[in-house]
This record gives structure tokens, sequence and C-alpha cells, in this order.
């Protein structure tokens, strides 16, 4: 179906069609192809992922399909605005954990020192250098995952004080607070169990990065969206969140 619809900047009529696949639809806006999720979900979400500034929207299951393409049309130049600034962005070099690669912790940079030795694998810090022991012949995989591990441990040991902290602060308590891998993500809330998680990428960020998630996270628990009473909350506990948020971001 083909619908033509004037946009207030003057740009060229649009076209755009709704293509049915399974359980993931698509919407076109020009060159700009949106999945569109269905999902029971009570906001609208709209989102610009990378490596290659893939569009996404999470809908509400009965939100009118005419609806959705407005709220596209709508977005059209934050969209492309996103998209440009997705393709600025230099992947990173995949780690290898090697001798001589530059690794992170809490925001600091460490130099690695690979050591094979035939003892059990562990990681520690000596000066500016972090030192990776691992047994004789050891692949890529199993360095990824004895460093992961240890990521998580340093995560796992900050957290207790800084959930704490805030919890009193905002005054809200979690169930429980996890920790796990997430790609498009530095944390997630779930209010109805009252559970967070954190990303694990976030041991290798600066504390005050950290904190921003941790507060972010936890004033979900006062406010579902992403509105103006959030924001309120945000400025209110922690005022440098917008420094933080493009530190963490850039």
């Amino acid at each position: 179906m083909l619908r033509k619809l004037e946009v207030d900047d003057q740009e060229a009529v649009m076209k755009l069609w709704l293509v049915c696949a399974n359980s993931m639809q698509k919407l076109q806006i020009e060159e700009i192809t949106i999945d569109v999720e269905y999902k029971k979900i009570k906001n609208i979400h709209l989102r610009v992922y990378p490596p290659d500034g893939q569009v996404r929207i999470s809908a509400p299951v009965r939100v009118d399909r005419g609806y959705l393409r407005d709220f596209a049309l709508s977005r059209v130049g934050w969209i492309r605005k996103q998209q440009e600034r997705i393709k600025g962005i230099k992947p990173a070099p995949q780690a290898e954990y090697l001798s001589g690669e530059l690794h992170y912790l809490r925001g600091k940079p460490y130099v690695l020192e690979l050591v094979e030795q035939a003892s059990r694998p562990y990681v520690t810090i000596l000066g500016n250098v972090l030192r990776l022991c691992v047994r004789p012949g050891s692949t890529l995989e199993k360095r990824r995952a004895v460093m992961e591990d240890w990521y998580r441990s340093q995560l796992a040991e900050a957290l207790p004080d800084i959930v704490g902290y805030w919890e009193k602060v905002i005054g809200v308590s979690t169930a429980e607070y996890k920790i796990k891998r997430m790609k498009t993500k530095w944390g997630t809330c779930n209010r109805k169990a009252r559970r967070i998680w954190i990303n694990l990428e976030l041991a290798k960020k600066s504390p005050e990065c950290l904190t921003y998630i941790v507060v972010h996270e936890l004033v979900h628990l006062l406010e579902r969206g992403h509105n103006c009473i959030f924001y309120r909350y945000m400025d209110r506990f922690l005022p440098l969140w917008k420094q933080y948020k493009r530190e963490l971001n850039g």
C-alpha cells in the first residue's frame, strides 16, 4: 500500500509501505528501512543500532499502523543524524589478548602482559601493567574468557556499595542486580521484578559512568519511560548525568 504525505520541512513526498515478514514487519521511508516489532509494552521505542545504522521500532501490539508511519516520519531527521554518527565511528580492533595491547579498568589504561605458565589462569595488576597468566598454548577464546571472568569479578566487587548508596538516596530498593554482556545497552531495568542488569563492559569505564548507569536504572523504578519526569529525577539525583552520558557514549 502506498500513501503520500507532506512534512513540515518541505522534503519531497515520501513513499511508505508496510510489508509483513513473519513476526517482524518492515516500514519503508525512502531509503530508510525500519524493522517494526510488536510487543507487550506501553510505549513506542525507536532505536538506531551500530554498526550499520539498522533502525528498529518496538511498539505496543494495539498501535495503529498509520500512527506508526506518522511517528517514523516525524523522526526521519533524527534517524538520519544517528546513522551519520554511527557511520563516522571506527570499529575498535578486536582484542587478541596479547602482550602490548591496551586494556582498561575503571577508565584507566593498562598495558597487557601475557604470561604463559603451568598454573591456574589469573589476572593481576602491577603498576600500569595488566598481567594475564594462562597455560601454555591457550586459545584466544580461553584468554578472552579469563579476562571476562576477571572483569566480572571487578564489577561485582564495586556494585554493592554503589547500588546500596544510591538506593538510599533515590528511595528505592532492588530485589537483585546482575551483570551480563549486552551488545546495545549499558543497563536494563525490570520494574515488575525490581531487577536491574549492568553491562559487563562497564568494568572498563570510569566510576562516574558506572554510577550514571546505576542511577539511570534505579530511577526507572520511579518512572518507567524516558520522559520529563524521568529526566527531572536524573537532574535531581545526579546533576552531571549528561556529562557522564557523553563520556560513556563517546
